[in-house]
């Protein structure tokens, strides 16, 4: 662990509100005592409001905000090509939502990992996915969080159309296909359904959650089968 995150973990321990000994902190770190008793001290004279001392255990005062987060430059890397693929992938709400997400990180960074988000040589063109396929994730979503039912017109691979309500329980990406987890109130089971054979969806009042019909479930289901 680099030093930098074990700091940081170590004020999310003491943010708790409760008062830990070094040998607790220790063992939530996996360092030695002594490695705990000098990260204290470096963070005590770097202005963070620590209380406590050796042998009775630390707390840190209310009201203490962490500085804004660090990244490395591979963790940099890693939300540049998220965000590129959210964008790509993703709804419209998301794509939006992962841009003005990365730009507002990059006013916080430095100048050496600013570069780094024009630096990422990895992209995720999105010619392949449509408007229409975008506002349809944007729905599914909406429905999934709300717990909405949904009335489909599903399109089968054979071309042959069917009507369904379902109660939508998750989304699932697999590469180029988004499909929907959902409990199929026609078949009274589980059923999976993708995105882009949906012609047509009209939201129709809201479910609660079910012994039976919950995404848990669903997931177990899935791999049991």
């Amino acid at each position: 662990m680099r030093r930098a995150d074990r700091l940081f973990k170590t004020i999310q321990f003491l943010r708790l509100g409760r008062v830990l000994t070094a040998r607790h902190l220790a063992a939530k770190l996996e360092v030695s005592e002594r490695t705990v008793y000098r990260d204290v001290r470096d963070l005590v004279l770097s202005g963070v409001p620590i209380e406590g001392e050796a042998g009775v255990g630390y707390t840190l005062r209310g009201g203490y905000d962490l500085p804004p987060l660090m990244f490395s430059e591979a963790e940099m890397e890693a939300l540049v090509i998220g965000a590129r693929m959210v964008g790509a992938w993703g709804g419209k709400g998301h794509g939006t939502a992962a841009e003005m997400a990365l730009a507002k990180i990059e006013t916080a960074l430095p100048a050496y990992l600013r570069k780094k988000i024009y630096e990422t040589m990895v992209f995720s063109p999105s010619f392949h996915i449509t408007t229409q396929m975008k506002e349809r994730l944007d729905t599914v979503y909406q429905a999934v969080l709300r717990k909405t039912r949904l009335a489909i017109r599903y399109v089968k691979e054979n071309s042959i159309q069917s009507r369904r309500t379902v109660r939508p329980l998750g989304l699932f990406f697999w590469g180029k296909v988004w499909t929907l987890a959902a409990w199929c109130e026609l078949r009274k089971d589980f059923r999976t359904f993708r995105i882009d054979r949906i012609a047509k969806i009209t939201p129709r009042g809201g479910f609660k959650d079910e012994q039976g019909k919950t995404l848990e479930e669903y997931l177990k289901n899935a791999c049991e089968a």
